[in-house]
């Protein structure tokens, strides 16, 4: 396990996940200070986007940080799939005196086939890089490992696992059903196995080569100490850090986040046209109902949820919201970064781990 946490600079086998929409470089920067690996997303931003984010990280810190990107295959259009998704959305968006878009677009490419971000991260060489939603081509993945960078990617089943161990992936992402958000599923249309944390983190372990890190519903101290205990080199953790000051979070899902009576997280396709986990929201509850249209194809189907938020916002309603969360969403506290990544470390310590 320590050749790993030597690798990535880290001290304390703690990884703050890469969320998009949530993640920010003061939020990475303050966790990679405290001896842990912070984490910023690509996601949507564009190559000059990122670009900032990264400076800013370096501006910030010089340790270690990890820059993760989405490797979704890009949807065939459809235009009458989206026509009926966006007349579903109709009487939504007519609550708040508008109407949806009159067509959706691609919001954003696969980094599986963007080569000015590619271009960029050649130039800037971050010093760890992760893989969602599946894994670059070849050539891409040879280039970066070039660059000297620690590669890891996200697996949801040992037949993901394999697939990244086989490509020369440096450690894989276990992550279980519990996670918050978007899971790392290659091929969400072939379904999901929904394994959780623990037996999948065992699963990987037992069965790669190469390093597991667990991911999903993990919290505290106590909960790296068991994915520890199971042979994971390190643990992932997303919704630990999204009350943390240096989060992007509004107070919306800040308070929600911190309530003592918040709904229950639930899996729905709405939001995005892939299954993610959040908050039980009124946007969720309303429009995700029996008998509705097939959703819109991933990543279309962002752009008719944003707008539709958008409009709810304007007219005070901040139900209508993507507020991702995991099943350990009532364990999270709101302390700045660095004052978690300690509280975790004495957690983990007086776990025996």
């Amino acid at each position: 396990m320590a050749d790993l946490l030597d690798r990535l600079g880290m001290a304390h086998p703690i990884i703050q996940a890469p969320m998009a929409g949530v993640s920010t470089p003061a939020l990475a920067a303050a966790v990679s200070e405290a001896g842990a690996l912070g984490s910023i997303a690509a996601g949507s931003a564009p190559a000059a986007a990122l670009a900032r984010q990264i400076a800013e990280v370096r501006a910030r810190t010089v340790r270690p940080f990890n820059v993760n990107l989405f490797c979704h295959r890009q949807p065939a259009p459809d235009p009458a799939g989206d026509a009926a998704w966006l007349a579903h959305l109709q009487p939504f968006f007519a609550q708040f005196g508008a109407q949806p878009p009159a067509t959706l677009a691609e919001p954003y490419p696969s980094f599986a086939d963007n080569e000015e971000l590619l271009r960029l991260l050649l130039d800037a060489r971050p010093p760890v890089i992760s893989f969602h939603f599946g894994l670059p081509p070849a050539a891409a993945l040879t280039a970066l490992r070039a660059t000297g960078a620690v590669l890891l990617a996200c697996a949801t089943t040992l037949a993901e696992a394999r697939q990244a161990e086989a490509a020369g992936i440096d450690a894989v992402v276990a992550q279980g059903a519990e996670a918050g958000g978007h899971r790392g599923v290659f091929h969400p249309e072939l379904g999901d196995a929904g394994l959780g944390t623990l037996p999948l983190t065992r699963l990987l372990v037992r069965e790669l080569g190469v390093r597991v890190i667990a991911a999903g519903g993990i919290m505290d101290g106590a909960g790296i100490a068991a994915v520890r205990r199971l042979g994971a080199a390190a643990a992932q953790l997303g919704t630990a850090f999204v009350a943390c000051p240096e989060s992007a979070a509004d107070a919306a899902y800040r308070a929600r986040l911190l309530s003592l009576d918040q709904p229950p997280t639930v899996i729905s396709s709405v939001l995005s046209g892939r299954p993610a986990r959040g908050f039980l929201t009124r946007l969720v509850q309303e429009v995700d109902t029996p008998g509705r249209a097939a959703v819109a194809a991933y990543p279309r189907a962002y752009e008719a949820a944003r707008a539709l938020i958008t409009v709810a916002k304007a007219q005070g309603e901040a139900d209508f919201a993507v507020q991702w969360a995991g099943q350990g969403a009532p364990l999270a506290r709101a302390l700045p970064a660095a004052e978690l990544v300690r509280a975790l470390v004495a957690e983990l310590q007086a776990a025996g781990g």
